[in-house]
């Protein structure tokens, strides 16, 4: 996602804040934390965010909700319908870049499965292993971070995988806006409603 979508909204954390005082935890903290598709205002799908963000856009003005997820946040004084799909309201060039190397970002092109063992995890209960070790000159890029296990990367050590009788379950690659596309493509088969704005 471009940075200056980004910069644009980094401002409105306080807006939900503010619309959600009072609120209980439970269902409502994991409503927040729901998926949602964003499309430009093209309609063109370019992102998902966390549903706290996409309150935060909708309240700011930036967007507005197409499709809702059923669920309402209660807050002190009103009741949010929680949105499963925003659309833009000015249309935002999304670079044909790759997304900025980080270990959220590694984590979900690899879907929080450990590239070794395949087996699916929290976020905090994954690493990010060097494929080449950081002491034998692997660079810390896309092609050599993948998301591991802590029992596999204890395994793997400083050895490079075959060394340690281990495979990857698939080549390492930067994540651009097609590796995007794929990943929600993938989350959208669990969201009716999110189906029509990826599958066409």
């Amino acid at each position: 996602m471009s940075g200056r979508w980004n910069n644009s909204v980094s401002g409105g954390a306080h807006v939900v804040s503010a619309a959600i005082v009072g609120t209980h935890q439970g269902s409502n903290g994991h409503a927040l934390h729901a998926p949602v598709l964003v499309l430009n205002a093209s309609y063109e799908p370019i992102n998902v965010c966390a549903a706290r963000r996409a309150i935060v856009l909708v309240l700011k003005g930036v967007a507005m909700t197409e499709e809702e997820n059923g669920h309402f946040l209660h807050a002190a004084r009103l009741a949010i319908r929680v949105p499963s799909v925003i659309r833009l309201l000015e249309y935002r060039r999304i670079p044909h870049q790759s997304r900025a190397l980080s270990r959220k970002n590694i984590l979900l092109r690899d879907r929080n499965t450990c590239q070794y063992c395949g087996e699916v995890l929290p976020s905090s209960e994954l690493t990010l292993d060097h494929v080449a070790p950081r002491s034998r000159g692997g660079a810390s890029t896309w092609e050599n971070l993948v998301a591991c296990c802590h029992p596999c990367n204890r395994q793997k050590g400083n050895q490079l995988p075959a060394e340690a009788g281990m495979k990857l379950l698939r080549e390492p690659r930067a994540f651009n806006l097609h590796t995007s596309r794929h990943i929600m493509r993938l989350m959208g088969r669990s969201d009716d409603k999110w189906r029509k704005y990826l599958f066409y």
